[in-house]
């Protein structure tokens, strides 16, 4: 952790987790941590929101982006200026793209797809976009958090690393 005397700029967190349902159960678990040492508390409905959103882009990178061998990265910012969280979820398979259902009864081929509805109905603007970095894909979502201003205000006297 970096002491420091004013708040920082950006908080980050990055971390892989093994592509199985453990590894997006820990992915939650560290959001949930990280959010709320951020300045947003637990059980506030920022934090529940973002929290939803990490759960389900994780659930999806290992349903839909798994690949043997292959983990997948998890990346939050908290930018306590704009009071914007932005989640990028990143993961090997990059033709496996997300798409939301033509209706909210409508599951495209089986099932699927209706998280999807969650994270548009809960997230300020979300996308997906080429891994810059090898194959595969970033699915992304912004999110504004009034809870970030208290921080950039006030601010802890830490800030996770």
């Amino acid at each position: 952790m970096n002491v420091t005397q004013s708040p920082p700029t950006v908080y980050r967190f990055t971390m892989r987790f093994s592509s199985t349902p453990r590894g997006a159960r820990l992915a939650r678990r560290m959001c949930e941590h990280c959010l709320d040492a951020w300045g947003v508390p637990y059980d506030s409905d920022a934090h529940d929101a973002v929290t939803l959103v990490v759960a389900e882009l994780c659930a999806n990178a290992v349903r839909h982006g798994h690949m043997a061998g292959r983990d997948f990265r998890l990346d939050l910012t908290a930018t306590p200026a704009t009071r914007t969280v932005r989640i990028e979820v990143t993961d090997t398979r990059g033709e496996s793209l997300p798409r939301l259902p033509a209706t909210a009864t409508d599951d495209g081929e089986g099932e699927g797809g209706r998280g999807l509805l969650l994270v548009a109905a809960l997230a300020d603007r979300w996308g997906c976009t080429p891994r810059p970095d090898g194959p595969g894909k970033t699915v992304w979502s912004e999110h504004t958090v009034d809870t970030l201003e208290m921080v950039a205000r006030s601010g802890p006297s830490t800030a996770p690393s």
